[in-house]
């Protein structure tokens, strides 16, 4: 971790708690033991983000400065608290290849399997709905009208990546992620580095749906995130 007198006094992180990139930014608090604290903003009035001309989430509070942007978030804080020296620019270069493609292209393979038919839509919402900032009354129309909603936006999107079969493209998104492994623990070698951290951060909220079930019991990608699991270890968040 790093030194004490690096790490920021006052980190707060507004979120949606399934959504895949503000995983990403907790799975690089949480490995780096930062503390911070989580306001859960609620999808559809956004109210605790009102304050804010950038409306989207993950938003990351750093004693006062406002970041924005999953990766941006990382870069920065990354920068500020563990002045990351580059030595081995083919290692960086690799890192940076990966990021991108957390960004670019796994993320987009999610939303087509969380929400494949309307039974997994439904159980993505239950997720959804069971941790997010919903009022009584919203949680049975989010559920509902939520879950119907992206099961059409889903389609949607297999269109616009040009996916024809969603477990396919996601099964092999995770053989190509453990090919790049290359036999390693970890892309960064004995440890996690940033692009670890990103594919682990967007997949966690699909993990323990059907989605990532069926994607950990049909791709050799198990054993590393169970090894992710453990390198982040508990998370770093401050209960209010």
């Amino acid at each position: 971790p790093p030194p004490p007198e690096a790490l920021p006094n006052d980190v707060v992180l507004y979120q949606f708690e399934a959504c895949p990139f503000c995983n990403k930014v907790k799975a690089f608090l949480d490995y780096y033991d930062i503390p911070y604290k989580i306001v859960e903003v609620n999808p559809l009035s956004k109210k605790e983000i009102k304050w804010s001309e950038y409306q989207k989430v993950p938003i990351l509070m750093v004693d006062g400065e406002q970041l924005n942007d999953s990766s941006v978030i990382i870069d920065k804080l990354g920068h500020k608290i563990l002045s990351k020296k580059i030595v081995d620019s083919t290692s960086e270069d690799e890192e940076t290849k990966w990021r991108r493609w957390v960004d670019n292209h796994l993320v987009h393979v999610l939303s087509p399997n969380i929400y494949r038919n309307t039974s997994e839509a439904l159980e993505s919402f239950e997720y959804i709905t069971s941790n997010g900032n919903f009022s009584y009354l919203e949680k049975f129309s989010v559920k509902y009208a939520g879950a119907a909603a992206m099961y059409f936006v889903s389609k949607k999107l297999k269109k616009k990546y040009n996916i024809t079969d969603e477990r396919a493209a996601l099964y092999e998104a995770a053989e190509t992620w453990v090919d790049a492994l290359d036999g390693r623990e970890f892309l960064g070698g004995s440890k996690p580095n940033l692009a670890d951290l990103a594919v682990f951060g967007v997949l966690k909220p699909i993990r323990y749906l059907r989605s990532g079930k069926d994607m950990v019991e049909h791709t050799r990608i198990g054993e590393w995130y169970a090894r992710m699991e453990g390198a982040v270890g508990e998370p770093s968040r401050i209960k209010a």
